[in-house]
């Protein structure tokens, strides 16, 4: 080329001018074919991503993020690794359990790549590969359990699925960072028979419950009754605020009191009391004062006696026997 360049300087009729322009046209090109050799081996990585680097065929590590150059020709990137978080959902259909119930279980896994490098050369598809063996993972959970466990224990069979398939993809440059199992769908003739163990277990409970609570009723029945024995004002004292709390309720309500009961917290008296101080405070206008009344004693205190209703019907006579013969 710069034989033929100097061919055409030396021609006749070709001016310094002339020269001057071919000289240029030519730096011209050599900086547009560096130029464009700059630009095809500048790459530009986001923060999320990773390139793969292949020179001359094998591996040359990972670039980015950023800008970074390449070799012309020597190197190049054809794998372009996202390290964020990936949500996956996956589903075990129709899987046998360890006591023969047939479920189908839907979960969630939350994954991401650590190492571009092993993720590109390792695995050819590192989804699919993730995939599958949380597929796998999850039957096989589903397996080594029965049912009630499956049903129960949900947060140790996510750490235990975690741990599998955290062990399986590490040299993938995988890490799974948790697995949910989010539904469980149960055969409606299962859920029959489920439905009424719960109950059972539910009623069981409920019994269990009631005849705890009638033991403790009954210990502190009996720690009140040897408090009352102990104690006979105490006895009194509850029996006077039980009739109170019932008087004081503003329903007519007719009461019965058995006369031992008046003898034993002494109503008799305090009735007594009471009448006294209303025929003291009623007083005569001629201001003469009533002579007082006197105060019964416990003996002779009135017990208080239902009457009997007569009877409206005539008394019948005892059927007359014949005579013998």
């Amino acid at each position: 080329m710069r034989a033929d360049l100097g061919r055409v300087l030396r021609q006749p009729g070709v001016t310094l001018v002339d020269q001057m322009q071919i000289g240029t046209i030519g730096l011209l090109i050599i900086a547009l074919l560096v130029i464009l050799t700059v630009l095809s081996s500048l790459r530009i990585c986001s923060e999320w991503e990773r390139k793969v680097v292949l020179r001359l065929g094998r591996f040359g590590g990972v670039r980015g993020p950023g800008i970074f150059f390449l070799v012309p020709y020597l190197e190049r990137t054809p794998f372009t690794i996202d390290t964020r978080v990936v949500t996956t959902a996956f589903q075990a259909e129709q899987t046998l359990t360890k006591d023969g119930a047939s479920v189908t279980v839907d979960a969630i896994m939350y994954w991401r790549v650590v190492d571009a490098g092993r993720a590109a050369i390792q695995v050819a598809n590192y989804t699919q590969a993730v995939m599958g063996a949380a597929a796998g993972g999850l039957r096989d959970i589903i397996g080594r359990n029965d049912l009630s466990t499956v049903l129960s224990q949900r947060r140790e069979l996510d750490e235990q699925l975690t741990v599998i398939l955290d062990e399986q993809t590490e040299p993938w440059g995988v890490k799974v960072q948790s697995v949910q199992l989010r539904d469980i769908k149960v055969p409606d003739n299962l859920q029959d028979a489920l439905s009424r163990m719960a109950q059972a277990e539910r009623e069981r409970q409920a019994r269990v419950i009631l005849g705890e609570s009638e033991v403790q009723v009954a210990q502190q029945f009996a720690e009140a009754g040897e408090l009352y024995r102990t104690h006979p004002t105490a006895l009194h004292l509850r029996g006077m605020n039980m009739l109170y709390e019932t008087m004081r309720s503003g329903v007519a309500s007719v009461i019965v009191v058995p006369s031992s009961a008046l003898d034993s917290m002494n109503l008799g008296m305090i009735g007594g009391l009471q009448g006294m101080a209303a025929q003291n405070q009623a007083q005569p206008a001629d201001g003469r004062r009533q002579p007082p009344v006197p105060v019964p004693s416990p003996a002779t205190q009135p017990t208080v006696q239902m009457p009997t209703q007569p009877s409206s019907l005539p008394p019948t006579q005892p059927p007359s026997l014949p005579p013998l013969a």
